[in-house]
């Protein structure tokens, strides 16, 4: 008998009866009839909302309390702690400049395989390290293969929660980087507890398990086609296009300004306090006070983005020139009051331009290009991320103190907030809607 008309009348899959084009395939009519003139706003963007906060977690969560393993592994392969500092930052390295080659696959294929085959990577690196015999040994498993894995997960996450929103697009964005923080409270002590226990071998074993639930994060993720795609989805078609595109190319040269100060006080603001006579313990409350007002400006900042009037680049830079203010100051302040305070303004303001950081980027390219537009604005900016700790140290050497440190940071900051008003539409009354 004949193959039925439509789809989901029964029987086989043959071709289907066109009066234009003669006769045309079932998943091209599927795909026609599944396209979305907006944003859904909503619906299953709700579970990719999920997915992502899991997915933050899991891979930045485990990035921030990697410290842990620190000693470990100086006692265990009695190397100095210069050499065994690499690994972290081989990881982080292959993280940020492998984001591109996340978003050409999730463009050509879609994120959800992607982020499954990222899981993968992420978690047998993990459990290749847990035999290690040397550091060079961990230089390839975590640095280069489990570092692979978050390239393939992070930033295909955030770009396919963009595609789903629109109107609570910010809000989205801040509810799923809440992971970040409040895996970071809760892996820390549990990494402890669980090298107590299993040693670090065990322990690699058990977060290699762990990185597996990126796979389940992965499987969440629905593709979802819009009428403004671009026809053909070439990732070197549309590289080349952002590369002509001069609001996003300012736009990134911001976030590089900005993520070039961003994690100066993660690094040096205890070493800071305890050239002030600070105990140790103190000044790593300080630390966790920052990361409880980063987490509430997540939220808050995601909640204000959908509900106040203009453009989100006019809130980003509000945020992005508060945080430079707060970080100029750290040096100025003496008293355990005003050093709280500061911690709470900094944890807060530089916590709430995050969401806007992601959110922004559709607003410039269109949700057609946010997979190639992200990893490409994730690879350059990680230059200011790497550079910024050696510039902060070295001005340290070269004053003594780290007066020079915090203030050269908040003028980083304060530079990109400066590149974000000449952003198309700044000054206009509305937001302005997305281009494709």
């Amino acid at each position: 008998s004949p193959a039925p008309a439509w789809p989901g009348a029964g029987g086989g899959g043959g071709p289907e009866p066109d009066s234009h084009q003669g006769f045309r395939t079932r998943s091209s009519v599927t795909s026609r009839m599944a396209r979305r003139t907006e944003p859904p706003d909503g619906g299953w963007g709700w579970m990719v909302v999920l997915s992502a906060f899991f997915q933050s977690a899991l891979v930045f969560g485990v990035l921030r309390s990697f410290s842990v393993f620190f000693v470990e592994f100086v006692a265990a392969f009695d190397e100095p702690a210069a050499r065994v500092s690499w690994i972290a930052s081989i990881g982080i390295a292959v993280q940020q400049f492998g984001s591109p080659v996340g978003s050409a696959l999730s463009t050509k294929f879609g994120p959800r395989p992607v982020v499954m085959a990222g899981g993968i990577l992420a978690a047998l690196g993990m459990l290749l390290a847990s035999f290690a015999t040397s550091l060079t040994h961990l230089y390839l498993s975590i640095g280069l293969l489990s570092g692979s894995g978050w390239a393939l997960t992070f930033t295909p996450t955030l770009a396919c929660l963009s595609r789903y929103f629109s109107r609570l697009r910010s809000l989205a964005m801040g509810l799923a980087l809440t992971g970040v923080g409040l895996s970071s409270f809760a892996f820390a002590p549990l990494f402890q507890w669980l090298l107590s226990s299993y040693a670090w071998r065990g322990t690699l074993l058990l977060v290699s398990a762990i990185s597996l639930h990126l796979v389940a994060c992965g499987a969440l993720l629905r593709p979802l086609s819009l009428t403004e795609d671009p026809a053909v989805a070439d990732p070197g078609a549309q590289l080349a296009s952002l590369l002509h595109h001069g609001p996003f190319l300012r736009y990134t040269v911001a976030l590089t300004l900005v993520n070039t100060g961003y994690f100066i006080p993660y690094v040096h603001l205890v070493a800071h306090l305890q050239d002030l006579d600070w105990d140790p313990l103190p000044a790593a409350f300080l630390l966790s006070v920052i990361a409880i007002s980063d987490l509430v400006g997540r939220v808050v900042s995601g909640w204000l983005g959908d509900i106040v009037p203009g453009p989100v680049a006019r809130l980003l830079m509000l945020w992005t020139t508060l945080t430079g203010v707060s970080l100029a100051l750290f040096p100025m302040a003496q008293a355990p009051t005003a050093l709280v305070a500061l911690a709470v303004a900094y944890g807060f303001t530089s916590g709430a331009l995050t969401p806007l950081a992601f959110s922004m980027l559709p607003e410039l390219v269109g949700t057609g290009r946010i997979y190639c537009g992200l990893g490409l604005v994730q690879m350059v900016e990680s230059i200011g991320g790497l550079l910024g700790a050696p510039l902060s140290g070295y001005l340290r050497d070269v004053t003594g103190n780290y007066t020079a440190s915090f203030v050269v940071a908040g003028a980083f900051l304060l530079a990109g907030s400066g590149v974000l008003i000449t952003l198309p539409h700044f000054f206009c009354v509305s937001a302005p809607t997305s281009k494709p």
